[in-house]
C-alpha cells in the first residue's frame, strides 16, 4: 500500500461507518483533534469517539478531496485536505465540511494514522 493508497482506503473505511474497517488503519499511539476542537489520544480514545459519530450520523456520505502533499518520505507522510460529510442526525438532515492535516506513519509496511487535526469551513 502506498501513502496515496492509504488515503483512498482510510476514506472507504470512514464511510462505512464500522470501526473494525478503520481500527487497522489507526496507530495505537494517534492523536485525532476534531473540528469542535476535541482531542482524542491512543486509538481505545479514538474508537470511542468514532464509533459514537458512527452511531449519531445515520447514512453518512463521508469523502475526502482536495489533496496537497506537504511531505512525504519512505516511512512518514503528511497531508492536507477537504473533507465533505452528510447524513442523518435524528432523522434531520445534516452536513459539514473543512480542512485537515493528518500525518501518516510506515510501520512493518503498512501506513497508519498517527496524527490528525481537522476544522470546519466558515
Amino acid at each position: 500500500m502506498t501513502a496515496s493508497d492509504f488515503i483512498t482506503a482510510y476514506s472507504v473505511a470512514l464511510a462505512s461507518q464500522d470501526w473494525q474497517q478503520v481500527a487497522p488503519l489507526i496507530h495505537p499511539d494517534a492523536v485525532v483533534t476534531f473540528s469542535t476542537g476535541a482531542v482524542h489520544i491512543g486509538a481505545d480514545a479514538i474508537s470511542m469517539a468514532y464509533e459514537r459519530n458512527f452511531s449519531l450520523i445515520k447514512n453518512e456520505d463521508y469523502h475526502i478531496t482536495d489533496i496537497h502533499w506537504i511531505e512525504t518520505s519512505e516511512d512518514v507522510a503528511v497531508y492536507a485536505f477537504a473533507y465533505h460529510w452528510r447524513g442523518l442526525i435524528n432523522g434531520q438532515e445534516a452536513s459539514g465540511a473543512g480542512r485537515g492535516t493528518a500525518v501518516i506513519r510506515r510501520e512493518d509496511g503498512q501506513w497508519r494514522l498517527i496524527a490528525e487535526q481537522l476544522t470546519r469551513t466558515p
